[in-house]
């Protein structure tokens, strides 16, 4: 499956962002899906996942309740909305998908987009 992500850019602290990660070559919805993202400097850490079944989304703690992960099967694209930005999520995000595995950890996801860069300005 090939992932492409859009809708990053410069929001100002307190605003609104939505993801879009658009698959092709595969259906997505028999893969775990998962956005992740790096901040320069550090390394590339867990944001939002969502199983197969489509009835289990997980959520990093610092975006709990802000962020929001979602999947469209007939378009084949999945999400994150993100609200109330803060400085601090300003990175690089990355949508990532699995066929087996999935979840929160990095290394079970085979495939990755290529990125798209969020900055939250003060």
């Amino acid at each position: 499956v090939q992932l492409v992500e859009s809708g990053g850019g410069l929001v100002q602290a307190g605003g609104s962002l939505r993801l879009s990660c658009a698959a092709s070559g595969h259906t997505l919805s028999s893969y775990a899906i998962g956005w992740f993202r790096q901040a320069p400097g550090k390394e590339r850490e867990f944001v939002a996942a969502l199983r197969r079944t489509g009835r289990s989304t997980s959520y990093a703690d610092s975006v709990k309740g802000r962020f929001t992960m979602s999947r469209d099967n007939a378009k084949n694209t999945m999400y994150l909305q993100m609200n109330s930005l803060v400085p601090e999520d300003t990175a690089a995000y990355y949508c990532a998908a699995d066929l087996l595995r999935g979840g929160t950890i990095r290394e079970n996801y085979n495939y990755w987009g290529q990125g798209t860069q969020v900055t939250v300005s003060s």
